[in-house]
């Protein structure tokens, strides 16, 4: 049949919509939510505060170039502010890199099992995808090399990887940069950053400042719990920050976000509770899922991926849904077998593993 009115652009219409994680569950008042790896303990108090407050004055727009935000940032971290373009949430950001830098004609790379907003932003600037396989669930650097071509203009990782939980280490992105030509953009989303604790990890703002194509996002939505406010920035060299103010809308961050993004970084206590809820919790979890004899695969995030072999692990998911405990299915991203599994409150985590339990009940073989 004809298509009437406008026609989208080449390969829109061959874009899958991205699919988050499930928030409700039917005639469920607060179901556990362990799909889209939120900060269980919820914001600072502070950065609650701010928000409240910045609602008063909705009237305003909002300073266009994000000024405090950015000194903000630039101060926690020890970063040069100029250096810092600031969006709504870290998809954007991703938006404006892939649409500034790569099109129709151009290749964009990422791991085969990498955040799925990847090649969403790659087809929405008219550039092809590619996915480079990974190793043992991990990032490959000998196979992401191996698919730079003459018409790869962007590589986008994250590190650590979402869904995976599995990083790489200082040492093995250098090796990358150092394969790379100039004119290829590495793009480092450091989402789970602030949950790393390895001696070998490299956020990765030194690169920023010694190579022209290397640019490091962040988000607020993760370890700072403002998710609802899409608040993400990005630390770029002097002309990606430059190209990047140039296409942005000139108020393209809400007033509330920003000061409640401020507030965040000056809670140095709900970071650090946050955190330790996090390394408490998620070693407990993996132990737990284990001795059941599932496969736990190694994080360094705030959730784990776990195969639920033999069993079908959408039976176990929609299972865990009827009984109010919400988390994401990995069909998407080429991992049927397995859920992630958000590391949430004590209560919800409890809820989880009586849920598991009454599945392999059910499943098991009829006692006499």
């Amino acid at each position: 049949m004809k298509m009437l009115g406008p026609i989208p652009q080449p390969g829109i219409l061959d874009i899958s919509p991205y699919v988050g994680g499930e928030s409700k569950v039917p005639g469920v008042d607060k179901p556990a939510r362990l799909a889209s790896n939120e900060n269980p303990l919820g914001p600072s108090p502070r950065a609650a505060e701010a928000f409240e407050r910045a609602i008063r004055e909705l009237h305003r727009y909002p300073d266009g170039g994000a000024t405090a935000l950015r000194v903000a940032i630039g101060a926690h971290h020890g970063l040069d502010p100029a250096r810092i373009v600031c969006g709504t949430g870290s998809d954007e950001l991703f938006a404006l890199l892939a649409s500034s830098y790569a099109g129709e004609g151009d290749e964009v790379l990422y791991s085969a099992h990498g955040f799925l907003a990847y090649p969403i932003v790659a087809q929405s600037a008219g550039a092809t995808p590619i996915t480079a396989p990974e190793t043992n669930l991990k990032t490959d650097i000998d196979a992401i090399l191996a698919a730079v071509g003459p018409l790869t203009r962007m590589i986008f990782l994250a590190n650590p990887n979402n869904p995976t939980g599995s990083y790489l280490s200082k040492s093995e992105i250098e090796r990358l940069l150092d394969g790379l030509p100039d004119h290829v953009l590495l793009v480092l989303d450091a989402a789970y950053a602030e949950y790393v604790d390895r001696d070998d990890y490299s956020v990765g703002h030194e690169w920023v400042h010694d190579r022209p194509n290397v640019v490091v996002t962040h988000t607020f939505s993760k370890i700072y719990a403002l998710g609802s406010a899409r608040l993400g920035w990005a630390y770029c060299p002097p002309a990606i920050a430059d190209v990047l103010n140039r296409v942005r809308q000139p108020f393209n961050v809400n007033a509330p976000a920003m000061e409640a993004g401020i507030a965040a970084l000056g809670d140095a206590e709900h970071f650090a509770v946050s955190k330790a809820h996090n390394d408490r919790w998620r070693p407990w979890l993996a132990e737990k899922l284990e001795s059941f004899g599932f496969t736990v695969h190694p994080s360094v995030a705030n959730f784990l991926l776990v195969s639920f072999l033999p069993h079908d692990a959408e039976s176990v998911r929609l299972f865990l849904k009827s009984r109010g405990v919400l988390v994401r299915q990995m069909g998407s991203y080429g991992l049927p077998d397995c859920l992630r599994i958000t590391i949430g409150t004590e209560d919800e985590l409890a809820q989880l593993m009586a849920g598991i339990e009454a599945f392999l009940f059910q499943n098991e073989p009829h006692r006499q």
